[in-house]
């Protein structure tokens, strides 16, 4: 690719995908983050956590949080041009995932409340009743300041990753609606109007078949609070998204979908967001490479620029072909979603094949983010550990995408289970099959299969270097896919 088009995301969106769905959309929204996103970002990275308001001067409990007010027009910028409302204008994904690349290219936290709320509207819209579509999807679609937020909320303090044992939060039938009582110890884009919620009916069984899935709005029928915000995390970085400690108190709220049905909505949630975590991870590699190549390009070391230097061109080349790889590879993912989005248990065969591709990119992207993030820094050299520069943003932002919706070990042990149980691996081979080398493809798969007749111990401590193959194959391949 022309190493120039790393530092816009819209023109690299071309290079690699030919035509794309909005252009001018994305045009215009790169240019609002070039002349006033841009400062407005690096201030709300730069002020720390946001404030909690808690009570009103009368000592109402409201729980407002607060920004500086530019934070407001930044965020309701993306809500703007269609982030949550044209995928279901458009009945499609796309243009939500391709606003999301560009929103990460400069701020991978501001894309957390825009990806949530999708997270939020896809499953009201497909599982919801109709009087409670009616009631709350409009206020999530709505296209000027009047939109409303979504949130999910999965974690307690048990942890995220074993959601079944972790989940103490219970609902109780209470004619029309259902009253939750629990806790949420990493509730993201805390504040929201909306939330999709885990809770266990009570009596369910004390697993992740147990679990089902519900719709929690900000406030009662009554006008009241219907959660409450116990704090605000200070994280190292993802700023530009508020997370927080909720406590749910009898917190009226709404099943969606089927009771039996609750593990797979949770998960159907969970890969809106692997996914978009995926794009935000490629679009930030994208953005230390340009930050990275335009100081190579201007500092002198041994009397010529350092971009000059043979060493340090190889990286660059090589570091730029990881990234086409890794956005072929995310990519994929973005459009096996989009055939598969609308599916209901039980799913086919596709859904299959795009959960195998969501666990590989989620975990390659987010690992190739990291330490492109790292090696950033070493082209800045001393500089490049300075708070007041770039770099070290990318870097904290990095370490969050990791572990944002599943660590790498989570990639990997959800990967196996759906290699094992739905022979995702067979699928995945079948998929590559036009476009690999036969006798590498071969290779491969012989070595997954042959991997798979380990015992169960074996395979999980053995996983780590057959899954780092596995992605980086599937993406070298795709990568080939849209050259």
């Amino acid at each position: 690719m022309s190493w120039e088009r790393l530092s816009s995301p819209v023109a690299f969106l071309k290079q690699m995908l030919g035509a794309v769905a909005c252009e001018q959309i994305l045009r215009a929204y790169e240019a609002f983050w070039e002349t006033e996103g841009k400062p407005i970002s690096e201030t709300i990275d730069r002020s720390g956590t946001p404030w909690l308001r808690m009570f009103d001067r009368f000592g109402r409990r409201i729980d407002e949080i607060l920004f500086p007010p530019e934070y407001w027009k930044l965020l309701r910028r993306g809500y703007k041009d269609g982030i949550v409302w044209r995928v279901f204008d458009e009945k499609s994904l796309i243009s939500s995932y391709l606003l999301g690349y560009v929103t990460s290219f400069y701020d991978p936290g501001l894309y957390c409340p825009y990806t949530v709320s999708l997270a939020t509207a896809v499953p009201l819209e497909k599982y919801g009743s109709e009087g409670v579509k009616a009631r709350f999807l409009p206020r999530l679609l709505e296209r000027d300041e009047s939109v409303w937020q979504g949130a999910t909320w999965m974690t307690e303090v048990k942890g995220g990753s074993d959601l079944g044992a972790a989940v103490e939060t219970i609902a109780q039938p209470a004619g029309d609606h259902w009253l939750l009582t629990g806790e949420k110890y990493f509730a993201s884009n805390v504040g929201a109007e909306l939330a999709v919620v885990a809770a266990r009916p009570q009596g369910a069984p004390k697993n992740v078949r147990g679990l089902a899935l519900f719709l929690l709005p900000k406030y009662r029928h009554d006008g009241t609070l219907n959660y409450t915000i116990r704090r605000l995390k200070d994280k190292i970085a993802t700023r530009s998204v508020p997370t927080g400690e909720v406590e749910l108190k009898e917190s009226e709220a709404y099943l969606l979908g089927k009771l039996e049905w609750g593990v797979y909505l949770i998960l159907e949630v969970l890969n809106l967001s692997r996914v978009a975590n995926s794009v935000g991870s490629v679009a930030l590699t994208q953005r230390v490479l340009a930050d990275a190549l335009s100081f190579a390009q201007q500092r002198t070391a041994f009397g010529k620029e350092i971009i000059g230097h043979p060493l340090l061109r190889k990286q660059f080349e090589d570091r730029i072909a990881q990234l086409e790889s890794a956005f072929a590879l995310a990519w994929e993912a973005v459009t096996l979603l989009d055939r598969v989005w609308r599916q209901t248990p039980p799913y086919p065969e596709q859904y299959h094949l795009f959960r195998l591709i969501a666990h590989l990119a989620k975990y390659w992207t987010a690992e190739l983010a990291a330490q492109t993030a790292k090696w950033g820094m070493e082209v800045y050299g001393g500089i490049g550990t300075l708070a007041e520069f770039s770099m070290d943003r990318w870097l904290r932002e990095a370490m969050i995408l990791s572990i944002w919706e599943g660590t790498p070990h989570r990639q990997m042990l959800d990967g196996l289970e759906v290699m094992e149980r739905k022979g995702a691996h067979r699928l995945l081979f079948e998929h590559l099959k036009p476009m690999a080398d036969s006798a590498a493809l071969s290779q491969m798969a012989a070595r997954v299969e042959k991997y798979l007749e380990l015992s169960a111990e074996e395979k999980e401590a053995q996983i780590e270097g057959l899954f780092r193959d596995l992605a980086s194959f599937t993406a070298r391949v795709l990568r080939g896919k849209l050259r």
